[in-house]
């Protein structure tokens, strides 16, 4: 088949679903099928400033929320003008958020979306728009309208299948993220550059947050449970690789508890990179949140991490909660809960044989449950009835 994944966002971008994006168009070339990507990126860069950035940050300037909404509707304008001109290319689109299933309205290209999340309430989580707002109402209705539209309708969990269902009567196919299993094994990978690549003390043990700093990550707790941690360990260092909006907050809670030996902020890594740094974590945390309604999805982050062999620590949230076995293949901690946070952690350090236990069973259910290629057959299949349904009008 011929497939175009579509996005309003940028890609490749810091985040899962710029990850969801390439792990399945790789999934899917393996089997033979042509991939190609419509996103904002692709779009000529002065009319990406002009007509779709500058616009809604001189908006928000006079009222909160007014910006985000322009800005994507903007965007969903020039890929919608893309797809037209695509149409006779692909036989489905496999659109990857709201405003791009809306884009993809009139193409004539049979439309199946994929759901990452809970549009309206993320972007009241990251202080986009305001809560009730009339934006807020806004882009509630055009998710209901989006999910109504599209042929078929995936999503990466099953709490996000039973939300696309509430708010618009969709019956939806639940896919959970996948990795490339193969892609993340430590023991094909040379490990012994990539500390001194990213500065990493190598007579610290390595605590790794994977994470945009954004607040339904939970990425403040970390830094907040590292005093108790040192108490027990202190050759500790905790380690993040992302951006967003919490990192101030983060920085000031650095300061306040004089942490800068123990704490590093990589900024933005290159995906391509992250399956090195999982390698040599001693812990990966996961501290997920509630935020806004918001909840974890089936966290691609947690998924590398296990595949890659190492130990894992997660917010007992969404779909965390489906894809860890506590005390099994990694462990679960209460949301917000720094004390908590910090005993699972210092529990994995004091007894290295219970994190390489925890290692091994988590890299053997990635192995049997996860792998991007069965996820690709399954998309497969959900492409294929979206366009025998658009040949016959259903």
């Amino acid at each position: 088949m011929r497939i175009l994944l579509s996005t309003i966002f940028d890609y490749p971008h810091e985040g899962g679903l710029s990850t969801h994006m390439t792990t399945l168009k790789n999934g899917l070339e393996a089997r033979g099928h042509q991939v190609d990507v419509l996103s904002f990126t692709e779009l000529n860069p002065i009319v990406r400033k002009a007509y779709a950035q500058a616009p809604g940050f001189i908006a928000s300037k006079f009222k909160p929320g007014s910006g985000q909404v322009m800005n994507d509707q903007n965007r969903m304008k020039l890929i919608q003008k893309q797809l037209h001109r695509l149409s006779q290319e692909y036989d489905v689109v496999n659109t990857q958020d709201v405003y791009a299933t809306l884009a993809a309205e009139s193409s004539g290209i049979p439309v199946v979306e994929t759901v990452h999340g809970y549009y309206s309430f993320e972007a009241i989580s990251r202080g986009a728009i305001q809560e009730g707002s009339k934006e807020d109402e806004l882009i509630r209705e055009r998710e209901r309208k989006a999910y109504s539209l599209a042929a078929e309708v995936v999503t990466v969990d099953q709490r996000i299948k039973d939300y696309v269902y509430k708010i618009s009567q969709r019956e939806a196919t639940s896919i959970k993220n996948f990795i490339d299993v193969e892609d993340f094994d430590p023991k094909k990978l040379d490990l012994s550059a990539i500390k001194d690549e990213f500065h990493i003390p190598k007579d610290k043990k390595m605590l790794f947050v994977p994470r945009r700093m954004t607040e339904k990550n939970g990425v403040i707790y970390p830094t907040l449970a590292m005093k108790k941690v040192l108490t027990k360990h202190p050759d500790t260092i905790l380690v993040y690789a992302g951006t967003g909006e919490q990192m101030p907050a983060i920085k000031k809670e650095v300061e306040k508890q004089a942490l800068h030996e123990n704490v590093l902020l990589l900024g933005t890594v290159p995906h391509e990179k992250m399956k090195y740094l999982y390698g040599v974590a001693d812990i990966v945390l996961v501290p997920s949140i509630h935020s806004y309604g918001v909840e974890e999805a089936t966290s691609i982050s947690a998924l590398e991490a296990m595949g890659s062999s190492s130990p894992v620590i997660a917010g007992a949230v969404g779909g965390l909660k489906e894809i860890i076995h506590d005390h099994q293949d990694g462990l679960l901690v209460e949301e917000r809960n720094t004390e908590a946070l910090s005993d699972a952690i210092i529990e994995i350090l004091d007894s290295p044989e219970f994190g390489e236990k925890l290692s091994h069973n988590a890299r053997r259910k990635i192995e049997e449950e996860y792998s991007h290629l069965s996820a690709a057959q399954r998309y497969e299949h959900i492409y294929e009835k979206a366009a025998k349904g658009m040949k016959t009008g259903r």
